[in-house]
């Protein structure tokens, strides 16, 4: 029941979980027996366990609804059939996130951002599973959860450690790329309006004829793009944490344009095959002036949730939620990805996580059975076994289906774009990168200031030189403090 209809004084009957009446005198315990009071029981043992698993990246983030719109015709280049028809609206669910921040803390970290959407087409759901940056951190997927717990809390101290960042960043130096982006003016985005979402994977996509091309997915906020200084985010930090998620939750209820152009950046297999850079690797962006964007559409969010653990939380995102027509990335990042996110939604909310109402596709027949509830009708009495003489249902075939294609990846290098990222800022962009950058790294060892100063003057000769002047001035608070 909405707050409106409860503020008008139209009222349910409050009953236990079960369903049975609550009497009035069940409400109150004092001097009365516990054990057999039911309203009490449900109360209490349902409140210890109304927590799922956290997830152990993205764990806080904010969602909305709404919809995709094709604008513009690329039956050339997929058979998707959510993109095939101008005019065509495909209902969606979207999650921005913080990516290491524990659900809870604040919006304000200088980190990149999760940008997801869920695409509920006829063929089955599409996911889409993004980034605010172009780029990703590593090409290697071993060092995922490495990274991951390099940004997070050390175990000994308990609180973040820029020992543990700067090693991992000095020892897998492919991760500056994305990190002189983290350190720059777009480090930390003007809300989730104005954030722009990233595949940073290059998918394979393919038409009706089996002729194949590859895209990378981008999503461009309507808002304009624009970001927030260090200063500003620690006033946020301080007075107002959830800022991100109050302003998209504010900005839809107020029915103002919440929506991004959603474009593709498209390869003919000969350009990806035979760039002068790696067009699958992570780890760098591609340049929109060697291959440009095609506009696909708009992206609108224009309703809130009415209940944000049943619509956000517990959503569950994965890269292996594919449809026909794009068929995911060849890279070693994009396939480690479709295991660890099936594995993840699995272990947060058991093997039935696709019957859970903000994960369930329009149709859906399988021969998957029983497990942790919610099962829906699990079934019915259709066959459970594959094959079957049974009318149980069958496959598709698609004789001019191309396979994914398998490429060769050598070790990551991205040090030329990451210094043309560089050269490309403006002066004060490079003031606030210093800034930042020192911000991180000056409570360092100073053995990792002489490795981040080494590879920063690899990337760029003025950067590594403005590192090393701003570490020399830097003063490094005593480790004890006499609060008198």
């Amino acid at each position: 029941m909405s707050w409106w209809f409860a503020w008008m004084g139209v009222c349910t009957r409050l009953t236990t979980s079960n369903g049975a009446p609550v009497e009035s005198r069940d409400t109150s315990t004092l001097n009365k027996s516990l054990m057999y009071n039911s309203f009490f029981m449900d109360s209490l043992t349902r409140f210890t366990r109304e927590r799922v698993q956290e997830r152990v990246v993205h764990g806080k983030g904010a969602g909305a609804f709404g919809y995709l719109e094709v604008t513009h015709n690329v039956t050339e280049f997929t058979k998707a059939d959510f993109l095939n028809g101008i005019g065509k609206r495909t209902p969606v669910s979207v999650r921005f996130s913080p990516t290491v921040v524990e659900r809870g803390g604040s919006d304000m970290f200088r980190a990149a951002r999760g940008f997801a959407v869920k695409f509920y087409t006829r063929e089955g759901n599409f996911d889409f599973l993004g980034f605010n940056t172009a780029m990703f951190v590593i090409k290697d997927p071993v060092l995922f959860p490495t990274f991951i717990h390099s940004q997070r809390r050390n175990p000994s101290t308990g609180i973040r450690d820029s020992n543990m960042l700067w090693d991992f960043l000095t020892l897998n130096p492919e991760s500056f790329n994305l990190f002189i982006t983290v350190f720059g003016d777009d480090g930390i985005p003007k809300g989730y309006r104005h954030m722009g979402g990233f595949s940073i994977h290059t998918y394979q996509i393919q038409n009706k004829q089996g002729e194949i091309y590859f895209a990378r997915l981008h999503f461009r906020p309507d808002a304009g793009k624009a970001s927030i200084t260090t200063e500003e985010a620690r006033y946020l930090d301080a007075t107002d944490p959830d800022y991100f998620t109050r302003d998209l939750y504010e900005a839809i209820a107020c029915g103002k344009q919440v929506s991004w152009t959603f474009l593709l950046q498209i390869l003919t297999l000969e350009q990806a095959l035979n760039s002068d850079i790696d067009v699958f690797d992570v780890t760098i962006e591609l340049p929109t002036d060697e291959y440009p964007l095609t506009e696909v559409g708009k992206l609108v969010l224009n309703r809130n949730p009415v209940n944000n653990f049943a619509e956000v939380e517990q959503l569950a995102f994965c890269p292996c939620n594919l449809v026909p027509g794009i068929d995911g990335a060849p890279d070693k990042v994009f396939e480690a990805r479709t295991f660890v996110y099936r594995d993840t939604n699995i272990y947060r909310m058991g093997v039935n996580v696709n019957k859970i109402k903000a994960n369930r596709p329009i149709q859906a027949s399988t021969y998957n059975r029983d497990g942790r509830p919610p099962v829906g009708d699990n079934g019915e009495d259709m066959p459970n076994y594959y094959p079957n003489s049974f009318n149980g249902p069958k496959e598709y075939q698609d004789r001019n289906r191309s396979k994914l294609i398998e490429i060769y990846q050598k070790e990551p290098n991205n040090t030329a774009q990451t210094g043309r990222r560089y050269r490309e800022m403006s002066g004060g962009e490079k003031e606030r990168l210093i800034s930042n950058i020192i911000d991180s790294l000056g409570p360092a060892i100073p053995e990792l200031h002489e490795r981040a100063v080494k590879i920063f003057t690899e990337i760029d000769q003025d950067l590594g030189s403005r590192v090393y002047q701003a570490l020399k001035e830097y003063q490094r608070e005593p480790a004890c403090n006499n609060f008198e």
